[in-house]
């Protein structure tokens, strides 16, 4: 990796998921052409928030939190990302998070920058009076720096409709006016927008649908693996599956379960909301160890759960076309490169997984607008959208033969310095 200046809040030794998107950076440069000058600016989130979240717990007993909240490029618009709540969330973690967000905005052409918050806390260990708690004083910690024309957090990992409602309720409260966009991803009831749970997963299949396409890959009786069985995973499975794919393996923080005839994804969704995970799913075979599901031959792999899982040790095993990023940072550099040479199309997170946000921008506009559009509507736009930015990225990288990650970041990283170079410096 070029040497870079870090911060000093960084450990150059190990730089994290911040490290991942610096290579990132380096690899795009070459290809921005004189936009070139303004790289640094995305080396460096223009503005980080660490918080301490301190609460009462149900016990009587006081516990302290560390929450962030970074917002990395506001070239473009305010800064738009979700929040999770997750015990190993670090700094470099949601820096990345928030460039990344940089990138995937720009990518779909939403007129968003990139931000991206969390807390260190395993909310499992919470009763939902200590996560209603734990919302409310994150909330009113942050808000300075939030607002629907400066930042709008929405659910991430960990996090969901019901968390979103005590931000807003939160925000309201603190500024003394309801103002229903100042975050995303909301109850119908509180100006929420239809399509938007399912909108990530859809936005993946969208994409793979295309890329299945150019491939000449046949989506009715393709084998799709899937890693993650959430709110990405678990709807892209459902329109897979819709679409006569066969879910052949699904992973998740519980176990791996197999079936090469293709699981019963509507099955597997009640057994997952019965005992909490895919593990002893009937009907499908477990594997020995969580490694091993790397080694499942398919026609379309989709990473859906955390950053950095496939990565130089486990991507020689694997053995699939064409790979869906649901998540955000699966997939590592040197992975990337062990793929590429195996000829394995990559779509990107940073494409792949835009589906969220740009229904996110649909509910903004609509609460600006206090018009609500239909379901049928909000999926028609979402899918052009996915479609056009696709198409997009595939022609870059065909003309500058590279990836679709590579192409994916010329195209946003181009976006967002023309911007960052009309705008100028103030002063």
């Amino acid at each position: 990796m070029t040497n870079h200046a870090l911060p000093s809040y960084l450990n150059s030794e190990d730089l994290g998921p911040w490290g991942q998107y610096l290579k990132q950076i380096d690899r795009v440069t070459p290809h921005l052409g004189s936009l070139s000058r303004w790289v640094e600016t995305l080396k460096r989130p223009k503005r980080i928030l660490v918080v301490d979240v301190p609460i009462e717990r149900d016990d009587g007993s006081i516990a302290h939190y560390e929450g962030y909240r970074v917002q990395h490029n506001m070239s473009r618009g305010p800064g738009k990302g979700g929040v999770r709540f997750h015990q190993d969330v670090t700094l470099s973690e949601v820096m990345a998070l928030s460039a990344w967000m940089t990138v995937k905005n720009a990518a779909v052409n939403v007129p968003y920058g990139g931000a991206k918050g969390g807390i260190r806390v395993d909310p499992k260990t919470l009763s939902k009076g200590e996560l209603q708690r734990l919302t409310r004083r994150y909330t009113s910690e942050i808000s300075l720096i939030i607002g629907p024309t400066k930042d709008i957090p929405a659910p991430d990992v960990n996090t969901n409709e019901q968390v979103m409602a005590w931000m807003m309720d939160s925000y309201a409260m603190i500024e003394g006016n309801l103002s229903t966009g100042v975050v995303t991803g909301k109850p119908i009831s509180m100006g929420g927008s239809l399509g938007r749970r399912e909108a990530t997963g859809r936005g993946v299949f969208v994409t793979g649908r295309e890329a299945a396409a150019k491939r000449g890959v046949a989506i009715q009786g393709a084998r799709i693996a899937i890693q993650g069985f959430g709110n990405v995973g678990g709807i892209a499975a459902n329109m897979f599956a819709e679409a006569g794919s066969k879910i052949i393996a699904v992973q998740d923080h519980t176990g791996t379960v197999v079936h090469q005839g293709g699981l019963n994804v509507a099955e597997l969704h009640k057994h997952v909301a019965e005992t909490g995970g895919v593990a002893g799913f009937p009907g499908a075979e477990a594997t020995q160890d969580r490694d091993s599901f790397w080694g499942i031959e398919s026609d379309i792999l989709v990473p859906a759960a955390l950053e950095q899982q496939i990565t130089a040790k486990n991507a020689g095993q694997i053995r699939t076309k064409i790979i869906l990023e649901g998540a955000n940072g699966p997939t590592t550099p040197e992975a990337d490169d062990i793929l590429n040479d195996k000829d394995i199309l990559i779509v990107p997170d940073v494409l792949c997984n835009a589906g969220g946000v740009t229904v996110s921008y649909f509910e903004w506009v609509q609460d600006f607008s206090s018009f609500f559009w239909s379901e049928e509507e909000i999926n028609a736009r979402l899918t052009r959208i996915m479609q056009d930015a696709f198409n997009s990225v595939w022609e870059v990288a065909a003309e500058k033969k590279v990836s679709l990650r590579t192409a994916t970041f010329i195209l946003a990283c181009s976006r967002v310095l023309a911007a960052r170079e009309v705008r100028g410096l103030y002063p």
